[in-house]
């Protein structure tokens, strides 16, 4: 009996620790103040996740066990499923961690997922479709005007820097965006990369009759008509926004095509903000969607699914019906996309919100990552852009600057494995860079001469149409950072247009854009031309940016100069009236304008010639480099310019290399010829070896400003292989003029000799 007292006590006592036990583990959880603070998984968490007193722990232990009992519900899901279909693995630790929750609460997750399996930020536990190594992702952007083409480098450079498979980009363009882009691409020389062009004037007609409220115009309607506008043998393609930036592979967003079932064909993201659901203000009526409706910054079309559903006849017809009451489009083409999907919502297929986060105002773009490496793809849809409010924005504005600031030069990767389509451009650039000597002491100056530099034409919004005279004037320069003080006072004393080539890096062509955007001066001309040639190589390739400024020269005239001199003011309208006088139009004339120079960094710049006799008497200004490079400027003939009332001219002789005005249809410069030396005088030999005469004009003048020595002087006068080089070229450009231009050419060869 005793035994039998004593094994009830010993089984209430073990019965009461078993109870006693997790009640007390409760109370000191919830009492106590937890102590242990879990490390932030990501410097994005760190920034919004860090508890303030008991309260915010107690906040943070909740979120954990609602986090811990929805991953328990994913796994008895899981589990309760057939044995072959469960994810072929989970991530280290046997379960589902943070990556892998489900957002279908939020509305943001994979619509087919939520039934299939877990879908979250990761792909631990879903096994990706496989795209093949060279398979080509097809990419298709509405881009048009100035602004939008140096958007969409960003996008493309963020694209380029992850892919791994071959791209081709369709771009619909106007003639703008059209002649920007092709240009730059064709420098580009990207392997593995295929470009096309359509011409959006030829789709407005299409879309024009649709009033439309957005600041994207008719351009944001283009994307309705894809259907229509690409190949037809294109059966599927990525649409994107120019304010797109990608953080992964491209090919991840291609791979969910595969996930299509069904009638799906329109891959969207769930729209993040309150826009669809009409509370955002008194009488706000947005168009009809299902729930918040999609954003259409980012979309996955089945073109021949699409055609064959006659997507043509759906959206029309749905717009013409909802524009009766609503008037005019707001978000463009994206309301009439989820019209259309309201109607019909077999058609889309949800994709997870991180594959289009969107950095507008008062979005639910937090809910769509948990880490760094959820993030896949960032859209800044707002016209505030990089100023946009979302906590983390700092983080996305450093994304954003990486690529905008990135080498595109870097980009020019091959993708081994991949028989790519042959560059017959690319092919002849590398027949022609094998042919030449690597053991020649000048190997890197005949390198640059077929160096092909990517080029951006237009940087800035240009806009400007020749005077009807045919009589109008453009000044042509090139210029690197160091000279971009002389651009205000240029833009000051030349009120026509200009066509500039600038060499810069990606990062300086930023901070050159700040810095225009930032004057008033600058601003204000819309008649000034703006070329970024990137750098690349060692040499400041002179010649190729002279010759890029004048590729783009719309008048029948220009005027070659340089960065560093001022035009006297007024010599815009007096060069238009000598063209006339001297009838430039129907005879080969080059007009020399006479330089001169001054030492003082602050210059009382003379307003007539009589003004500028009496600073050169008194010693303040000097005729151009007589002092170190006489021959350079002295057949112009300073003396008679003193006295002369009319234009007189001057023959060539060794070494003349004046600033001329002459017809836009004129040899270009000889690209042989880099850095310091020869690059001027090589182009005016030319010039008289066409015949052209050199008339001096008796009333323009033109004044050098001081500046820091360049660094290719510097390394002319300190680099004695340097000279040995420059004399070489020189001899060979001049057999050169002995070949094309035969017994005339002697004089040439003669000249410098007894120089």
């Amino acid at each position: 009996m005793l035994g039998m007292c004593r094994g009830r006590r010993k089984f209430l006592a073990a019965s009461g620790a078993l109870l006693f036990i997790p009640a007390l583990t409760w109370l000191y959880l919830s009492v106590g103040g937890f102590q242990v603070k879990p490390l932030p998984a990501s410097p994005l968490e760190a920034q919004s996740s860090a508890p303030v007193g008991g309260v915010g722990e107690r906040q943070a232990l909740e979120l954990r066990v609602r986090e811990m009992e929805e991953e328990n519900r994913v796994l008895r899901r899981e589990l309760s499923r057939p044995r072959q279909s469960l994810p072929a693995r989970l991530p280290s630790g046997g379960r589902l961690g943070n990556h892998s929750r489900a957002h279908s609460e939020e509305g943001t997750g994979d619509s087919e997922g939520q039934r299939a399996a877990p879908v979250g930020n990761s792909s631990y536990c879903v096994p990706q479709p496989v795209v093949d190594k060279c398979e080509t992702i097809h990419v298709a952007i509405v881009c048009a005007g100035y602004n939008a083409s140096r958007d969409v480098v960003t996008l493309v450079k963020s694209v380029l820097f992850h892919r791994r498979n071959p791209l081709h980009f369709h771009f619909i363009t106007d003639a703008i965006a059209q002649r920007i882009l092709s240009s730059l691409f064709h420098t580009w020389m990207v392997p593995a990369v295929g470009v096309d062009f359509y011409d959006a004037d030829e789709l407005k007609s299409e879309v024009s009759w649709i009033p439309n409220k957005h600041y994207s115009g008719i351009y944001g309607l283009m994307k309705l008509v894809l259907t229509k506008t690409l190949p037809s043998d294109l059966q599927r393609v990525i649409v994107l926004d120019t304010d797109i930036t990608f953080a992964t592979d491209i090919a991840e967003l291609w791979a969910v095509f595969h996930k299509f079932k069904g009638q799906q064909v329109l891959g969207l993201v769930e729209n993040q903000s309150d826009w669809y659901l009409g509370n955002l203000w008194k009488n706000h009526r947005p168009w009809p969607a299902l729930s918040r409706g999609f954003n259409t910054g980012v979309i996955l079309l089945l073109l021949d699914r699409l055609r064959k559903l006659r997507w043509e006849q759906m959206w029309r017809l749905t717009a013409e019906r909802e524009l009766m009451s609503m008037l005019s489009t707001s978000l463009a083409d994206q309301d009439i996309f989820n019209a259309v999907i309201k109607q019909n919502p077999f058609l889309v297929h949800q994709l997870p919100c991180f594959w289009n986060v969107q950095l507008s105002d008062h979005t639910r773009s937090e809910k769509c990552y948990k880490d760094v490496s959820d993030l896949k793809v960032i859209h800044w849809n707002s016209p505030k852009k990089l100023r946009v409010k979302n906590k983390h924005v700092e983080f996305f504005r450093n994304l954003y600057l990486t690529f905008l600031e990135y080498d595109g030069n870097l980009l020019r990767r091959e993708l081994f494995g991949c028989p790519s389509k042959i560059d017959l451009n690319s092919e002849n650039l590398q027949r022609t860079l094998s042919e030449l000597d690597e053991d020649d002491p000048c190997y890197e100056f005949r390198r640059e001469r077929f160096t092909v530099h990517r080029t951006h034409l237009y940087f800035l919004h240009y806009e400007y149409e020749p005077s009807f005279d045919a009589a109008d004037v453009t000044l042509v320069a090139q210029l690197s950072m160091d000279r971009l003080q002389m651009l205000e006072a240029i833009c000051k004393h030349w009120d026509g247009p200009i066509s500039l080539a600038l060499y810069l890096s990606d990062a300086e062509a930023q901070q050159f854009l700040r810095y225009a955007q930032g004057s008033e001066v600058l601003m204000s001309r819309w008649n000034v031309g703006y070329h970024i040639v990137y750098k690349e190589g060692q040499f400041y390739p002179v010649n190729l940016l002279r010759n890029v400024a004048m590729q783009q020269v719309n008048t029948p005239y220009m005027f070659l100069s340089d960065i560093d001199f001022l035009p006297m003011y007024g010599l815009y309208e007096y060069l238009r009236k000598s063209v006339v006088q001297l009838d430039v139009a129907n005879t080969k004339k080059a007009l020399v304008v006479p330089a001169f120079e001054t030492l003082r960094y602050r210059l009382s710049y003379p307003k007539s010639k009589a003004e500028l006799l009496s600073q050169l008497d008194m010693g303040t200004l000097f005729t151009f480099r007589y002092h170190v490079w006489t021959k350079g400027h002295a057949p112009t003939n300073f003396a008679k310019w003193r006295t002369a009332t009319t234009p007189y001219r001057v023959q060539w002789e060794a070494d003349f290399e004046p600033y001329v005005m002459l017809r836009r249809a004129c040899p270009e410069y000889d690209r042989r010829f880099v850095g310091f030396g020869w690059n001027k005088v090589a182009h005016v030999m030319e010039l008289d070896a066409q015949e052209y005469e050199f008339v001096v004009l008796p009333n323009a003048f033109m004044i050098h400003m001081p500046h820091a020595p360049s660094f290719d002087i510097t390394k002319f006068r300190s680099n004695k292989q340097y000279r040995v080089c420059l004399k070489t070229l020189k001899e060979e450009f001049q057999q050169n003029m002995s070949r094309r231009y035969g017994f005339a050419a002697l004089k040439y060869m003669t000249a410098e000799n007894n120089s």
